[in-house]
């Protein structure tokens, strides 16, 4: 059997059996509590740049089907387990987890001790580390290790390059921006049978606003919200009060962000499909799938528009927001779920409702009104944004791209 090795930025080496691809990734080492759900999370584009280590001690039993991906191709960069099933059970699977990583080039170690890895984590928070299949010594991998820097951008690796469409035919269109979309978000959509176009992350508002849609998603995706301030949350900020819109994870982020509110690093983010959400309103409790390593500060909202709807049982993060006055809000984890519970499944509904009132506030409206209250929205933002750049310390930088795109295609 050939060895792997995972050494961790504070020094700590773990040395394993090697299994899918051969190699040497670095990425941040993150783990999910996660008892089923390992092909969703591998395919999960929130998960780029990411070396994910699963809590569960035996993965892989149930093998790879062609129905669960979240994405096209996989976007964890290593896997790390107790142990990996080599021989899967059941009627769905295609092949082995071990056919899938050799097949992507994802390396992986098993035979650790996942248990004393996950308390490390959780003691002293995400760290980066390298995963090989290399013959190297400790001091070798450290020295690897200093040398790469931390990843900026993930999401430009992971959205859509060029817009496409999935038809829909009951009459309300919906603009997802991708993050690092999720295929169970589109899945929701569609089976609402709404007419849905996907356009990247950098996409201008006003070609947002040519293909006249009716609401707007902000879908997950990988990295730091604030990698995007100055790409999509402008974007956001134009969109804010012309279009309902559903922000979603780092969705969630980028529209507190956009209304003024802060966003940080957790310690150790939340990963997994057990997490306890409390609706403030109506006191409910919903079970949420999540994954993320940033979150929306409480004390931040109290200078904005954003009110606090939800919050996690666990440590009482914000779990969700709405706009004052605005068709406007989010959730900090995945309603979609897959893997994980469908307790939040209805978010979705509310979104179409809310489409739904705002089709008909417009259909009455004067349009010289409409362009008033929208413009009085950007004024109000046009403050924000200023702070923000004097925040960050930072010129503004546009990687913004037209899209050939119409609202009659």
């Amino acid at each position: 059997m050939t060895k792997a090795k995972l050494y961790m930025a504070d020094g700590t080496l773990f040395t394993g059996i090697h299994f899918g691809a051969e190699g040497e990734v670095v990425g941040d080492i993150v783990f999910n509590t996660g008892m089923t759900g390992y092909q969703e999370v591998m395919s999960d584009p929130s998960y780029a740049g990411q070396i994910v280590t699963f809590t569960y001690p035996l993965i892989g039993n149930y093998g790879i089907n062609r129905d669960d991906h979240e994405s096209l191709n996989p976007w964890a960069r290593g896997i790390i387990v107790r142990e990996h099933s080599v021989t899967p059970s059941n009627w769905r699977s295609r092949m082995t987890i071990d056919d899938l990583m050799k097949k992507h080039g994802i390396v992986g170690i098993s035979g650790i001790d996942t248990r004393m890895l996950t308390r490390l984590l959780r003691t002293k928070g995400v760290m980066r580390g390298v995963l090989t299949t290399h013959d190297r010594t400790g001091e070798e991998l450290r020295q690897l290790l200093a040398l790469q820097p931390k990843e900026h951008h993930l999401v430009e690796q992971v959205s859509t390059r060029q817009p496409y469409r999935l038809p829909g035919k009951n009459g309300m269109r919906v603009v997802v921006i991708d993050f690092g979309c999720k295929h169970s978000i589109l899945h929701e959509l569609t089976r609402r049978d709404f007419d849905v176009i996907v356009v990247p992350y950098n996409t201008p508002a006003e070609t947002i606003l040519d293909l006249q849609p009716d609401g707007v998603l902000l879908s997950n995706g990988p990295g730091d919200p604030k990698d995007l301030l100055y790409s999509a949350v402008p974007v956001i900020r134009r969109l804010l009060g012309a279009l309902p819109i559903f922000g979603i994870c780092l969705g969630h982020q980028l529209l507190a962000l956009a209304c003024g509110a802060d966003t940080t690093r957790l310690k150790f983010g939340h990963r997994g499909s057990n997490h306890p959400v409390k609706e403030l309103a109506t006191g409910r409790c919903s079970i949420t799938s999540q994954n993320h390593d940033y979150a929306v500060t409480t004390d931040s909202l109290d200078r904005t528009e954003l009110v606090l709807t939800h919050i996690n049982n666990n440590d009482g993060s914000v779990e969700g927001i709405r706009h004052a006055r605005y068709p406007a809000f989010s959730v900090q984890y995945h309603p979609e779920a897959n893997p994980g519970p469908h307790d939040s499944l209805g978010l979705f509904d509310r979104f179409a409702e809310m489409m739904r009132t705002h089709r008909e506030a417009i259909a009455v409206r004067p349009p010289v009104a409409a362009l008033a209250q929208q413009k009085a929205a950007q004024n109000r933002q046009a403050g924000i944004e200023r702070q923000q750049h004097e925040h960050a310390g930072m010129n503004p930088t546009n990687t913004q791209t037209p899209i050939a795109m119409h609202a009659n295609s």
